[in-house]
């Protein structure tokens, strides 16, 4: 007879677990969890919080109808419905070699029958500036 495998979540799932349950609790408040936003940038790695925070500024400035608060640990952007539109998250999260911006389905980005959600950031330059704003702009049209 084979070895039943243990049915217990693993410490990974466990701490996403705690962590989630934090943020729902964090985000009941805008403050708050503005809060936790601007603590997770301070977590991350230089490069990544210079994205992170160019990031955060641009979302103020073409879509301040959109708040912060963490998304299983990582900054988000969410409607006045409490849905995430967009999302970042940093190289250093999952030992990526790029950052990542994505959309949620909330997102007013479809196109056809197949359309991007997330898209690798290198490095935030104007050109980057740019386009990261049209999207905002048509996420949230």
């Amino acid at each position: 007879m084979a070895e039943k495998k243990s049915e217990s979540f693993t410490a990974e799932e466990k701490a996403a677990m705690k962590q989630r349950a934090k943020e729902l609790k964090a985000n009941a408040s805008k403050e708050v969890a503005l809060k936790e936003v601007l603590a997770a940038f301070k977590k991350m790695a230089p490069a990544d919080r210079e994205i992170g925070e160019k990031l955060h500024a641009l979302v103020g400035k073409v879509a301040p109808q959109l708040w912060a608060k963490t998304w299983y640990g990582m900054p988000a952007y969410a409607n006045e419905d409490g849905k995430v539109i967009l999302f970042y998250q940093d190289a250093g999260k999952f030992k990526y070699r790029y950052s990542t911006i994505g959309f949620q389905e909330h997102a007013n980005l479809d196109d056809g029958a197949m359309w991007a959600s997330s898209f690798a950031v290198l490095k935030w330059n104007s050109a980057v500036e740019k386009q990261v704003s049209a999207l905002i702009k048509k996420a949230v049209s």
